[in-house]
């Protein structure tokens, strides 16, 4: 759950210092069942198991992390992954791929031929168990990437149960989105269908002893399936379930822990480019906290599988401003993803529908992001949901260039001053300001702070006590 408040005072005690498209038969859109600011009085009764608390998840493109592209292949970096900091896996879809309507050579991820299926690309049954089976033993969870709102067009539903899916006036089975045309759109008035992708989805969890799913497009899918979904997963072990969707917070009430914060990520790609400022970040936790129910919280990034290969790196969106905003990502509300090759400074759009293998040359991105796990996870101000703190603004002279911002909880406070825009910029926190003295974490130094800062263009600071 995300809460805001605006204060202009601030304490600061000694510390450590951080620096540095649908058819007429099912209906795809749901409008919430009530008015954001009362969904946001509503706690969540969603299961939060305590390993999310102060997790950061790891998204996982098993087909590009290796010259192989296997699990097996992949398995060989967890230890790196491990010492990198990370919590949760998210395995982008593992099922084989429709070839009927297939786009490009190897096709899309999301267009599912078998549900129970394994893609033989990535290898087999076993060899997916085994890597689970070795992530749990290293300490890690691992969440399955799920598409439950199309399949692929020689998915055998299609030929066994066509009125499993969307069909048009003259009975033709028809795609979500026109230009999604290697998917079949599924109708979720029909209970059969509804019972099979159930079904399935036990299937991994019983099968393979995974920890959760992230769910594609699952604001396309109503919210009661993946209520009654959520409940008949956490029968079998408690789970977590990521929705990608930014907008219906009822998916949050029940069936899922956390939505994509892809707000936020606009708005830092708009500061880049000049065109919104610190104030459009306090405006977006102001309206998060009137729309989470109490618990749930958005996954925040800088760039994920779809944002990488349709509209650009983080250093083509985000430029010399990318370590800024990896860290603002750390410190806000939310749990943190990083994508496959970030730590390795990934600087081209992986092509989606063919191998294009990430270059592991340069890891010196790797110490910049551990750092930042570490941070969140040696802070309980910065926990996930109700295990972390309040977003309280501080007001300060050089708004909106500046964002300054506090967390605390249980006697932990995290200070975070980020100069958002291409200029040096010197500045006041207005208010009372309680002088300290401070250890830099990245050099061990320790200085005397009294209020007043000056900051490097997209310079950054961040403190805790």
């Amino acid at each position: 759950m995300l809460r805001l408040r605006n204060l202009f005072v601030l304490a600061l005690m000694a510390g450590v210092f951080f620096t540095a498209c649908n058819g007429t038969s099912k209906k795809k859109t749901e409008k919430a069942a009530t008015e954001n600011a009362a969904t946001g009085s509503v706690k969540s009764e969603a299961i939060f198991p305590d390993w999310s608390r102060d997790a950061t998840i790891y998204e996982v493109n098993i087909r590009q992390y290796t010259k192989e592209g296997t699990f097996a292949a992949f398995e060989k970096s967890l230890p790196r992954l491990k010492k990198l900091g990370v919590n949760i896996l998210w395995i982008m879809p593992i099922n084989p791929i429709s070839e009927k309507n297939r786009k490009g050579k190897l096709g899309s991820y999301y267009a599912v031929r078998d549900y129970k299926g394994v893609n033989p690309e990535f290898g087999n049954l076993a060899d997916f168990k085994h890597l689970v089976d070795k992530a749990h033993e290293m300490g890690f969870h691992v969440l399955l990437d799920w598409v439950a709102n199309h399949t692929g067009w020689d998915n055998k539903w299609i030929t066994e149960h066509p009125d499993w899916y969307t069909q048009d006036s003259l009975g033709h089975i028809i795609s979500p989105v026109p230009d999604w045309t290697d998917v079949a759109d599924l109708n979720y008035n029909n209970p059969n269908m509804r019972a099979a992708m159930i079904n399935a989805m036990k299937y991994w969890v019983k099968e393979a002893n995974i920890d959760g799913y992230r769910c594609d497009v699952a604001g396309s899918v109503p919210v009661d399936f993946w209520n009654q979904a959520r409940t008949e997963l956490d029968a079998i072990k408690p789970v977590f379930m990521l929705a990608e969707d930014a907008d219906n917070m009822d998916l949050l009430k029940k069936a899922f822990n956390a939505n994509y914060g892809w707000p936020f990520l606009h708005i830092m790609n708009e500061i880049y480019k000049g065109d919104k400022t610190s104030a459009d970040i306090v405006n977006y936790f102001e309206k998060t906290y009137a729309a989470y129910p109490k618990g749930s919280y958005p996954m925040i990034f800088t760039t994920n599988h779809d944002e990488n290969s349709w509209n650009g790196t983080t250093y083509e969106r985000l430029g010399d401003a990318v370590k800024t905003f990896s860290s603002l990502t750390f410190v806000v509300p939310g749990m943190p993803l990083i994508y496959s090759g970030q730590e390795a400074g990934l600087r081209k759009r992986l092509a989606f529908f063919e191998k294009d293998e990430i270059d592991w040359s340069d890891l010196s991105m790797s110490n910049f992001f551990h750092k930042l796990i570490q941070l969140k996870k040696d802070n309980n101000a910065l926990w996930n949901g109700n295990s972390g703190g309040d977003f309280v603004t501080l007001e300060n002279s050089a708004m909106p260039k500046v964002l300054t911002f506090s967390r605390q909880n249980n006697g932990n406070q995290v200070v975070s001053v980020f100069n958002l825009s291409p200029d040096p910029v010197s500045f006041e926190i207005t208010g009372s300001f309680q002088e300290g003295t401070f250890k830099e974490a990245f050099t061990g130094q320790e200085r005397t702070l009294n209020g007043i800062f000056k900051l490097d263009p997209w310079g950054y600071q961040i403190f805790v006590k």
